[in-house]
């Protein structure tokens, strides 16, 4: 590497160290980790709010700028991340009606949509662009629109491939999925709904693109409805069809699912086992790769008593909301053999790891950036892996190196040992700007004329990370 730029490092170096509240000898700060730092924090108070709760996330596809959707008893907070370090809580949408610690919103092209079990709430429905312009945080906002076909309801499921919603949870359809036309997200419009299949507290809706040929295409509800899971067809929103509807065993209170990328496989989350039977944190597998015959596949327990909420899959890892030990992270990189193992966490709740419902609520895994928003009792906690804005071998690694740097449209990638496979470059901002793939080649050119001038960090197959100069 060029010597002249070793003081520049030096000082990007210094400047992360104390830019974050680093995970080190198992503590950020107070709270409990392991390989994932805390980049901020802004509590309930701070949002004139008493409790907390779900949790989503906007990308702006205008800038890249990155925004969490936060739930609050009496409303919803929006908080510019562009700087993770230092976010800017822009201010809050109010509930419709009443307080309530029961709150969820999901995002579909650039609007979220609001619900709450308050009585007589709906769904809200707000423009997310207006916060690209907010002079003066935080501000009160105010719905662009209103859906009142709906109530009070527990939860929000939407499927942005059709730009249809589906509350669930409420007082019609037996309190089971009601379809809603948000194709047009100003103005929805009812589409039917689905009372056969009981309750529903959460649910995945996805355009099927698993292995079960039957259904390619198909839109497909995946349920936990409290007591058992169903799967229905809701292709034809006059005329869902049930596909199946199975239990599983030591039902406490079936809560949330979310399928494997590939989607051979369910993993679901019991609300109630750990009170009802003294289990550790259970996640409940299933191999869902014929939809007319899933099968309980592995039963997998966390190292802690805490009661699992919300869990979600990105490639091979699974990233659970639980409750009082914060965000979990298991790798299921070998699920088909039966085989999960944790990862890393970050304990949001430092009190203790009971089965309680103190603690984090849910967790927002998609940024591209890698930060993670932690709602629930602590506010808004966002933290991210350690790996991706680590610097630890930025001056001593040999085994791969950079040429030329600074560099400007081409950058070549050298390995004196192992292959590349895998090259991510990130802005100091913490955002992706860059991911690339290789056939295990030991020198790889790549394009980085998008790139602006400036430093960014490239990631090299994940364990390394070296500074970059764009001219």
């Amino acid at each position: 590497m060029n010597k002249k730029i070793l003081p520049l490092i030096a000082f990007f170096i210094t400047f992360f160290a104390l830019a974050q509240t680093p995970c080190e000898n198992g503590f950020a700060d107070e709270y409990p980790c392991d390989g994932f730092d805390l980049q901020s924090h802004i509590s309930l108070s701070q949002m004139n709010a008493s409790e907390g709760n779900d949790s989503w996330g906007w990308t702006d596809p205008q800038d890249g700028k990155e925004y969490a959707i936060i739930g609050l008893d009496n409303g919803t907070a929006f908080i510019d991340m562009s700087d993770p370090v230092n976010p800017i809580y822009l201010g809050k949408l109010p509930t419709h009606t009443s307080s309530s610690i029961w709150r969820d919103m999901k995002v579909y092209n650039n609007h979220v949509f609001i619900v709450s079990e308050a009585g007589g709430h709906g769904m809200q429905v707000f423009d997310l662009t207006h916060l690209r312009s907010v002079a003066n945080p935080p501000e009160t906002f105010s719905a662009d629109a209103h859906y009142s076909d709906i109530g009070g309801v527990h939860n929000i499921i939407i499927n942005e491939e059709t730009g249809f919603a589906y509350s669930v949870g409420g007082d019609d359809y037996d309190g089971g999925p009601h379809f809603i036309d948000i194709s047009d997200p100003l103005n929805p419009v009812a589409a039917g709904g689905y009372s056969s299949g009981g309750y529903s507290h959460d649910a995945q809706v996805i355009i099927y693109d698993g292995p079960d040929s039957d259904y390619t295409g198909h839109e497909i509800y995946f349920g936990s409805h409290a007591s058992h899971v169903i799967i229905l067809d809701v292709t034809d929103k006059n005329n869902p069809v049930l596909i199946n509807d199975f239990l599983y065993p030591s039902t406490g209170y079936t809560h949330q699912n979310w399928l494997t990328e590939d989607r051979n496989y369910m993993l679901l989350g019991d609300e109630g086992d750990e009170f009802d039977f003294g289990f550790n944190t259970r996640t409940v597998v299933f191999d869902v790769s014929d939809l007319d015959n899933v099968v309980l596949h592995y039963e997998y327990y966390s190292e802690t008593s805490s009661v699992d909420h919300n869990g979600y899959v990105v490639g091979d890892k699974y990233y659970l909301a639980n409750y009082s030990s914060g965000l979990r992270i298991v790798d299921i990189s070998d699920i088909e053999n039966g085989n999960m193992s944790p990862l890393g966490y970050f304990d949001s709740y430092p009190p203790n790891n009971n089965a309680n419902y103190a603690g984090s609520w849910n967790v927002y895994p998609f940024f591209e950036s890698g930060n993670i928003p932690i709602s629930g009792e602590g506010g808004f906690t966002l933290v991210i892996d350690q790996s991706l804005l680590s610097t630890n071998d930025v001056n001593d690694n040999l085994e791969f190196s950079l040429y030329p740097n600074p560099a400007n449209n081409r950058l070549s990638i050298s390995s004196t040992t192992n292959p590349l496979t895998n090259v991510e470059i990130y802005n100091l901002l913490g955002q992706r700007v860059l991911d690339l793939n290789f056939s295990e080649t030991t020198s790889e050119e790549i394009n980085i004329s998008s790139l602006k001038s400036g430093i960014y960090l490239v990631n090299i197959n994940k364990t390394t990370t070296k500074k970059l100069i764009v001219k």
